[in-house]
């Protein structure tokens, strides 16, 4: 079986937390530790990153089940965030049953743009994935950068980010290239069309990954889900915004 890492504070309703492409746990450990005071907090490495052993295949189904197979109790609520969004997704349609409260954050069922789609850009992702191939550090910065791009405070979030992607070995280039092949490729909207798991998205408004416009469109795929947009909040709104991002989860579980 392979070893997923572990990190769990506080007590409560078991609440557990996915971070996104090329991180790891580290990332929101600050914040995990403020809703650690309102929950039991389980963050997990996924598989490749952090202090987690590599698994192959990396595909999303893989990586779903292996890391719903490490999580240390029966019932728990589940946020998500960027690819972790996308993992999350996946958890839930392979374990509704385990799954009370679904958290997308800063996440998109369908994360590159198609016709009758909003999303990013495949030639984004593109881009990452061959400079992936001679410059592992500069892609990353480059993601970093792009995630705090035209915040107040930027270049101080950027700092914060570099900080936490340097405290454990980057991710090997086939984790890295497999998991940007994850977002480019995955389609959870008619999982979402049918999902019975309680679901809340929460959007920055000026999240340059994730389109504003993203929000209308999951709203007319599933009417039923809790929508907020954190105003003023790119990418990474656990360390822009986290006050009001804490509130925003406190009030949806």
């Amino acid at each position: 079986m392979t070893h997923i890492h572990t990190e769990i504070y506080g007590q409560g309703q078991p609440l557990v937390m996915i971070h996104g492409w090329a991180m790891h746990s580290g990332v929101w450990r600050h914040f995990a530790r403020q809703l650690a005071l309102h929950y039991q907090v389980i963050c997990l490495d996924l598989p490749g990153h952090g202090r987690s052993e590599v698994l192959e295949p990396f595909d999303l189904e893989n990586v779903a089940g292996t890391v719903l197979q490490a999580i240390p109790v029966r019932e728990f609520s589940l946020l998500g965030w960027s690819l972790g969004a996308t993992v999350a997704m996946a958890m839930a349609e392979q374990a509704a049953q385990r799954i009370r409260h679904l958290v997308v954050l800063a996440g998109n069922p369908c994360f590159v743009q198609t016709q009758d789609w909003p999303g990013v850009k495949s030639q984004t992702l593109d881009g990452f994935a061959e400079l992936l191939k001679t410059d592992v550090q500069q892609t990353l910065i480059r993601f970093l950068a792009l995630q705090v791009n035209g915040l107040a405070h930027g270049k101080v979030l950027l700092q914060t980010l570099k900080h936490a992607l340097h405290e454990c070995p980057s991710p090997p280039v086939m984790v890295l290239q497999a998991g940007l092949g994850i977002l480019k490729n995955s389609d959870l909207r008619a999982f979402m069309r049918s999902n019975a798991v309680p679901t809340s998205v929460i959007l920055g408004e000026k999240d340059t990954l994730i389109p504003l416009s993203c929000a209308e469109a999951v709203r007319r795929l599933c009417p039923d889900v809790k929508l907020h947009v954190l105003a003023s909040a790119g990418h990474a709104p656990f360390l822009s915004h986290p006050h009001q991002l804490l509130a925003t989860i406190n009030n949806t579980l």
